[in-house]
């Protein structure tokens, strides 16, 4: 039987990959690799077979039953096989179907954490997603249902929503519907962790501003408290950010 790593290649480029992924990749006979991976990583794994089952939101993608196909033919035939998935294997990566698959087959399975694109976005927008006794809790939400239909949710004092950038006009509507102030902060951030990152200030009013400049690039939305600049030492309003702020735990709903 195989061993079956599932290796978190970060959101950008490919110097955010963790050196435990990189090991992985180093003894890879096979390489499944998601579609918003660097290139470049293919450098740290040249003696690996390379398979590219690209998931795109709106474009073309891999079916996930195709994804599950492939992963138990290559792990009957080789001894290593890494699944390469971008950001981390365990934020809307649909990791659980790809574990029980791996595992109901016999092979041993192995998860590597990556930095998923909230924290890259973070970084590049230089918006601390907590703060010191007023942003106490985080909320990793995914913009697009299962079905396709747009949602937002009012979880915690930072709000981080994925696969928003399609819809930022209709994004706002759902979150005033969701309880936000049309003068909330919003920090949207295109391409994560790649050199050529966006990073743009908003309110939830004018968010809808935002929808030219990150026009097809993978975007990540964070709203509420962890939005505010570093310098700004506002506390937001209750009708702003919901009461769970004075808990502190982080949450994370939706699915890739």
């Amino acid at each position: 039987m195989a061993t079956v790593a599932f290796v978190g290649a970060g959101p950008g480029s490919a110097d955010l990959i963790t050196l435990r992924g990189a090991r992985w990749l180093a003894q890879a006979d096979v390489v499944l690799a998601d579609a918003l991976t660097d290139p470049g990583l293919r450098a740290l794994a040249p003696q690996a077979q390379w398979v590219d089952v690209g998931k795109r939101g709106f474009a073309r993608s891999t079916a996930q039953e195709v994804i599950h196909a492939l992963l138990l033919h290559h792990a009957a035939r080789v001894g290593c096989v890494v699944r390469l998935k971008g950001g981390d294997p365990s934020v809307f990566g649909r990791l659980e179907e790809e574990l029980a698959v791996a595992q109901a087959a016999g092979h041993a399975t192995v998860v590597v954490p990556g930095v998923t694109a909230a924290l890259a976005a973070a970084a590049d927008a230089q918006r601390p997603l907590t703060r010191r006794g007023r942003g106490r809790s985080v909320a990793l939400t995914t913009a697009m249902t299962r079905e396709g239909a747009l949602q937002a949710q009012r979880h915690a004092a930072t709000e981080v929503l994925y696969m928003a950038g399609k819809q930022l006009g209709a994004l706002a509507r759902q979150l005033r519907a969701a309880g936000w102030a049309d003068d909330t902060p919003v920090a949207v951030v295109s391409r994560a962790g790649w050199p050529d990152a966006i990073h743009t200030q908003h309110t939830v009013a004018t968010l809808a501003q935002a929808s030219v400049l990150h026009s097809g690039r993978p975007t990540v939305v964070i709203v509420g408290t962890g939005a505010l600049p570093p310098h700004d030492n506002t506390s937001l309003t209750p009708t702003q950010v919901s009461s769970t702020d004075s808990s502190e735990r982080t949450s994370a709903t939706g699915a890739h």
